[in-house]
C-alpha cells in the first residue's frame, strides 16, 4: 500500500470516528434528560446559591420535562458535594449551582480532591449580587470615611463578621482592611444568616456582604445602616449609595451565582442547558424574582464563566497569599 493511500484510509478512520462521536454527543443532547436531574447546591438551604437553584430547578422542570431536584450537599462546608458532582457520570445528570468562591477553594483549602477549572464545564454564570459594606446603628457612622476612621481609632476593639472562613463575605473584607488599612477582629460564622443576625443585634458592627434578602430589608428597616457598595458603579438596588471605588480608586468585590456540570459532559448537553437557561432568565417573572432577591441577572456564556472563574483567582490567590489567609 502507498503512503498516500494508507494516508487516506487513515483520514478517512478519523472522519468516521469524529462522525460517531458527534452523532453520539447530539443524540444525547435530543434525548436528554431522560432521568432525574440531581442540582447539588454546596451551601445550606436559603443561602443565595440555594436560591438561585431553585428558582431554576422549577423552570428546568417545566422546560425540559424531567424533574431538577436541588440538594443541598453541606459536609465539610460543601467541599464533599462539590467533589461528587465533579465526580458524577458526566451526562448532565448531575449539576453544580455554586457561590463565587467556589473559584478560588483550592487556594484556601489544603488536600482539595477537585480542580474547579479542569474538573468542571462551566454552563453559564447566572447572576452577581453587590456586596454592602453594611454596619449595626450602634456605630454612629454614616459613611465610609466615618468607618475607616472610627477604626482607625479603635483598632482591635472592632469586629466583623462573615458567612464562614472561606466566605467570599470573608475575603471581601479582607481586601477591604488590606485597602484601608484598618484593622478589624473576625468573626467567622457558619452561613451568611447566623452572621446577619448578629449584626442586626449589635454582637458584630460590621460586615461586607452581598446586598440582597435579609440585608437588604434590614437596611430598609433601618436595623443596618448601609456605607458603601463594592461594585464600580453605584447599583439600582442601593439608589445614593457611594461606591467604595469613589474613596479607594479600583476596590471591587461582587458575589455571584453560575452553573456548573462535570468536565466531559457532551458539548450539545451543555449546549442544550444554556439555551434554556437563556429563555429561562428572560421571562421577565424570572428576572423579577431575581431582582427580588437584589441579584442582577448576567445569562453568561460558557466562555464567559470561564474567563470569571480565572479572573476570579488571579485576584484572590494574590490577597490570599499576601495576607497569609487559611482556613482555620
Amino acid at each position: 500500500m502507498s503512503l498516500r493511500s494508507s494516508s487516506g484510509s487513515m483520514l478517512l478512520v478519523l472522519a468516521a470516528t469524529a462522525a460517531v462521536v458527534l452523532g453520539a454527543g447530539e443524540s444525547a443532547a435530543q434525548s436528554y434528560p431522560s432521568k432525574t436531574v440531581h442540582v447539588v447546591v454546596p451551601s445550606s438551604p436559603g443561602g443565595a446559591s440555594d436560591l438561585v437553584a431553585r428558582l431554576l430547578a422549577a423552570s428546568l422542570t417545566e422546560q425540559l420535562g424531567q424533574s431538577f431536584i436541588v440538594e443541598n450537599r453541606v459536609t465539610s462546608g460543601g467541599i464533599i458535594g462539590t467533589q461528587q458532582v465533579a465526580q458524577a457520570e458526566p451526562d448532565g445528570h448531575t449539576l453544580l449551582v455554586t457561590f463565587d468562591t467556589f473559584a478560588i477553594n483550592p487556594f484556601l483549602f489544603k488536600n482539595l480532591q477537585w480542580d474547579p477549572i479542569k474538573d468542571f464545564a462551566p454552563i453559564m454564570q447566572v447572576c452577581r449580587y453587590p456586596q454592602i459594606l453594611v454596619v449595626h446603628p450602634g456605630l454612629g457612622v454614616k459613611t465610609v470615611q466615618e468607618f475607616v476612621a472610627l477604626a482607625k481609632k479603635k483598632g482591635a476593639d472592632l469586629n466583623f463578621g462573615s458567612a464562614g472562613p472561606a466566605s467570599s463575605s470573608r475575603l471581601a473584607y479582607e481586601l477591604f482592611k488590606d485597602t484601608a488599612g484598618i484593622e478589624t477582629v473576625p468573626i467567622h460564622y457558619k452561613g451568611g444568616g447566623p452572621a446577619i443576625r448578629d449584626l442586626v443585634s449589635g454582637q458584630v458592627q460590621v460586615m461586607l456582604i452581598q446586598g440582597g434578602g435579609m440585608i437588604g430589608q434590614s437596611v430598609k428597616s433601618g436595623k443596618l445602616v448601609a456605607l458603601g457598595v463594592s461594585a464600580l458603579k453605584p447599583s439600582p438596588l442601593y439608589p445614593g449609595l457611594q461606591t467604595i471605588a469613589s474613596i479607594y480608586p479600583g476596590f471591587e468585590s461582587q458575589s455571584w451565582a453560575g452553573v456548573f456540570a462535570p468536565a466531559g459532559t457532551p458539548k450539545p448537553v451543555i449546549d442544550r442547558l444554556h439555551a434554556t437557561l437563556v429563555k429561562i432568565l428572560a421571562d421577565p417573572v424570572v428576572k423579577a424574582r431575581f431582582e427580588t432577591q437584589g441579584a442582577e441577572v448576567i445569562g453568561s456564556t460558557p466562555q464567559a464563566l470561564a474567563q470569571v472563574l480565572r479572573e476570579d483567582q488571579a485576584k484572590w490567590s494574590k490577597l490570599i497569599r499576601e495576607r497569609n489567609i487559611a482556613v482555620d
